[in-house]
């Protein structure tokens, strides 16, 4: 159905693609692996018209394709659901379905009865319930994505590009959406999955092509590879364990020694009350499932989203924060769920993101700033968290999702804070980036800081939280420890709710 040969890209000095293959038959989910900045967004760029390759041959179906535009790539059958969604959130799904593709009349006029009826049988397609008279901002984050898949299937699409579209979806979205991609698959559709979920490669993948650098490592079915074998294409070395070791249980005062105590904390009136404890040097792990109350409590307790009750001390002295600036001078950092709406400013080089809350430690005689030390700062934090870019002058907005998600850790890292606030830390990271953020966190809480992690991935939770609290019902309803921080008990905590505070 697809086939790309010798695929070459450069921006400027830099060499993005370096002769890519990649083949996909028809009716087969084809899944693209690589590290953020391996290639993959660009040479889907390529495929749907948005960049031109400096060299290369497209063939659909055999035929030649060269695509000027992003139109003729969908006259050809080809359909992208990218990352960040772009759908117009004022108008409703039919409207986003049908932007400048709508159905006219011989005069002109919308067709709209037919626009909507046409919505409706790719949504029952779908299997989803989405109200179509509602304007997509509205809907769930899940509905949405369905929204984006059903606007490509409105193109009649032959191959259907779908990049990380379970990273913000709960296990039963990302079911469904499975149940989805193999109904489409029976229907002949050629679909290039990206995701760095490598356990949902081998649930729905049939082959797989694997990019480093800009370079093709190869292509093969997934029957024929384990997980080890693809992190190590990925990457180009082995990764034993993606998780570094959790410290041993420290004995003595330092063991007890609690740097924040919340004592109550209610969102609503009929909200669980959440009381937790931070100790330091280690790694806190919230937990539960999508809208459980997880980010809400922390913002809460940042003074950036309004709580019924909010009483907690630090160092055991009673602290109020108003807002997230008091709490940054308390100390606290966030790093939020959403990079590029509350942690990024993406048209901003990376130098000033970086700098942003550090400006105080450049001050030269409280009037100038020591430019040269600030760029050498930067780049040391830029290599120690791996950013791919050509230098600290890039702007934020020309990096791929998981190096802009390096850059706010570089600012954090580069911050001298007592208690950093992840929120979903990895989240659209690749395998050997999120072993070195890992590494990062455990250094963090070594050097006897303290960490808060929200996260959605099970394993993670289990894998790097010394303990862990999990949330239902916008609260807390239990915090494990020990042999009980496991996946079997903690998701009967987030969906039964069942009461249980530890120590």
């Amino acid at each position: 159905m697809l086939q790309l040969t010798g695929i070459k890209k450069h921006f400027g000095p830099v060499t993005v693609l370096r002769g890519v293959e990649l083949a996909v038959k028809a009716g087969e989910v084809h899944a693209l692996l690589g590290e953020n900045g391996a290639g993959k967004s660009t040479l889907m760029k390529i495929l749907c018209g948005i960049v031109t390759p400096d060299a290369g041959e497209i063939r659909i179906g055999g035929q030649v394709c060269r695509f000027a535009s992003y139109d003729q790539a969908i006259a050809a059958g080809i359909g992208v659901v990218f990352q960040e969604f772009s759908l117009i959130p004022y108008l409703d799904a039919v409207d986003n379905m049908f932007l400048a593709r709508e159905l006219r009349s011989p005069l002109g006029l919308l067709k709209r009865t037919a626009m909507r009826r046409r919505a409706a049988q790719i949504i029952a397609q779908l299997g989803v319930d989405i109200p179509l008279e509602v304007p997509v901002c509205k809907l769930s984050v899940a509905q949405q994505q369905f929204v984006e898949i059903a606007k490509a299937l409105a193109l009649e699409a032959r191959i259907l590009v779908l990049d990380e579209p379970t990273a913000t979806l709960t296990p039963a979205e990302v079911a469904h959406l499975f149940k989805v991609m193999r109904g489409l698959r029976e229907q002949g559709v050629a679909i290039i999955f990206i995701s760095h979920h490598l356990e949902e490669i081998f649930e729905i993948g049939d082959r797989i092509t694997v990019l480093r650098d800009g370079a093709y490592v190869g292509s093969c079915a997934v029957a024929e590879v384990d997980q080890a074998r693809l992190v190590e294409m990925m990457v180009g070395r082995r990764i034993e364990n993606c998780f570094p070791p959790k410290p041993l249980t420290q004995s003595g005062a330092t063991a007890q020694e609690v740097l924040l105590d919340v004592h109550a904390l209610q969102l609503r009136r009929h909200s669980p009350v959440s009381r937790f404890q931070l100790r330091r040097g280690e790694i806190l792990g919230f937990a539960g499932l999508v809208g459980s109350g997880r980010s809400e409590t922390v913002l809460a307790m940042l003074g950036a989203h309004p709580a019924l009750t909010c009483k907690l001390s630090m160092h055991g002295v009673p602290l109020r924060l108003a807002d997230p600036a008091a709490a940054l001078q308390a100390g606290i950092g966030l790093l939020p769920e959403s990079r590029k709406e509350q942690g990024l400013i993406t048209s901003f080089p990376i130098l000033h993101n970086i700098s942003l809350n550090n400006y105080g430690k450049y001050e030269l005689g409280g009037l100038f700033l020591d430019r040269r030390r600030e760029a050498e700062v930067t780049r040391a934090a830029m290599q120690r968290v791996r950013v791919k870019a050509t230098d600290a002058a890039a702007r934020v907005d020309t990096l791929s999702g998981g190096n802009q998600q390096k850059v706010v850790i570089a600012r954090w890292i580069n911050h001298d804070m007592q208690v950093l606030i992840f929120d979903e830390p990895t989240r659209g990271i690749d395998v050997g980036a999120k072993a070195e953020i890992y590494q990062l966190m455990r250094q963090f809480t070594a050097q006897g800081h303290s960490i808060i992690m929200i996260s959605s991935e099970l394993p993670e939770v289990v894998g790097m939280s010394d303990r862990v609290c999990v949330f239902k019902g916008g609260g807390i309803v239990a915090t494990l420890e020990g042999e009980a921080v496991n996946a079997e008990e903690i998701m009967t905590h987030a969906t039964t709710g069942r009461l249980h505070h530890a120590a």
